[in-house]
Formats: C-alpha cells, structure tokens, sequence
C-alpha cells in the first residue's frame, strides 16, 4: 500500500472526528449571528459565514449539517441570565439596575429578534432556541427580583401587578423602535421604570427624568 493510499482514509476520518475548540465555535456562532442581524436570516448561508470567518464551508456542514441547526446552536450558546447577578437589597434600586442592563444590550437583541421574526413561524426548534436564549433567562431573573421583594416585605405577594412587571419591562423594551423609531437605551428603560414600574407596584412617585 502506497503512503498515499494508506494516508487517506485515516486523514479523511481524523478531519471527521476533529473537534472544534470552543473559542473558533464562538467565533462561527457571532458571526452568524452578527450577519443575521445585519442581512436578515433569509440572506445569510453557510458560504458566507464560511468565508466571514476564513474557513472551509465543509467545516460548518460537517459540524452542524444546515442553516437552521447553526443558527439554533447560535442562539443557544447565548443562553444566559444576565440579569441574574442583579441584587441591591432593594426592589426599586434592583428594577432600576435591570433597566440599565436591559437598556445595554436591547439593540442587538431587539435587531435579532426582528430579523427572525419571519423565520420562527416555520420553525418550531428555531423560535424554541431564540426564546430559551433572549427572552426566558431574562423573564425569570425578573421574576426572581420580584420574588426577593416580597420575602424582604417590599410589596405583598398579592400585589395585583406583580404578574405583569415581567411581560412590561420585555415588552417596552421591543416596542419602542416601533413606536419611536429608536431603541430603549438605559436612560430611557430607568426612566420608564421610575415613571411606570415603580407606581404601579406602589413604591413610590417617580423620582423624574433626570433620575441615575
């Protein structure tokens, strides 16, 4: 058997069992993501991606098959609270908080989000994948906030309003480039907090626009 025969086939089946290091995974998953939100999910494919990030294109199907399975893949290794770390010893000072972070990533999110929007419809694993990733983390750390407001005796467990912080707080934060045609940046979302959120758990007026 010639070096070159014998070479093949293990070559062949090393490149297949090769892994990628977690660092270049995250580098095809921004990316992907990235051009998503520039170009929209029915323009980005597998060749540009490939080619964004100077690799193969077989590296991307051999790794994750379709469009579809990347983009889930994508979304999932974003899958993070990142209002979980949020707890000041006070409700309102936590709501507030919640709204500054909230207010620091609403652009990329709110751009993924639009950008998807069309494609989710048709794809029950991709809209599972972009709410565990963006919007179920979020949701519970603000419900955990909540619920430590009740234990510290900040506001009753039977506060009627209690149920609808979480779903108020998302939702200005998706409405507002509709509504405004600008997105809810973290002086807006405080604002918003003190102006709405703050009132109708009954913690107090406002404390006015120009409120840290």
């Amino acid at each position: 058997m010639t070096s070159q025969a014998a070479d093949g086939p293990e070559q062949v089946t090393a490149t297949r069992r090769s892994k990628l290091t977690p660092q270049r995974e995250q580098e095809f998953f921004d990316a992907v993501l990235e051009q998503i939100r520039e170009c929209g999910y029915e323009a980005v494919t597998m060749e540009g991606v490939a080619a964004s990030t100077r690799c193969s294109k077989s590296t991307l199907y051999r790794q994750w098959k379709t469009k579809p399975q990347f983009v889930v893949a994508a979304l999932r290794s974003r899958r993070t609270a990142r209002l979980a770390g949020i707890d000041t010893g006070s409700l309102a000072d936590d709501l507030r908080e919640a709204g500054r972070c909230a207010g620091r990533w609403s652009m990329t999110d709110t751009q993924l989000l639009q950008a998807l929007g069309h494609a989710v419809h048709g794809d029950e694993e991709l809209a599972r994948a972009l709410r565990e990733a963006l919007i179920d983390p979020e949701i519970e750390a603000l419900r955990e906030i909540l619920r430590r407001g009740v234990e510290r005796g900040e506001i009753p467990a039977d506060h009627p309003a209690l149920e609808y912080i979480p779903a108020q707080m998302f939702g200005v934060v998706r409405a507002r480039p509709v509504v405004d045609g600008e997105y809810a940046d973290p002086c807006y979302l405080v604002r918003f907090v003190e102006a709405a959120v703050l009132p109708a758990l009954g913690l107090g007026p406002p404390q006015g626009p120009d409120s840290p």
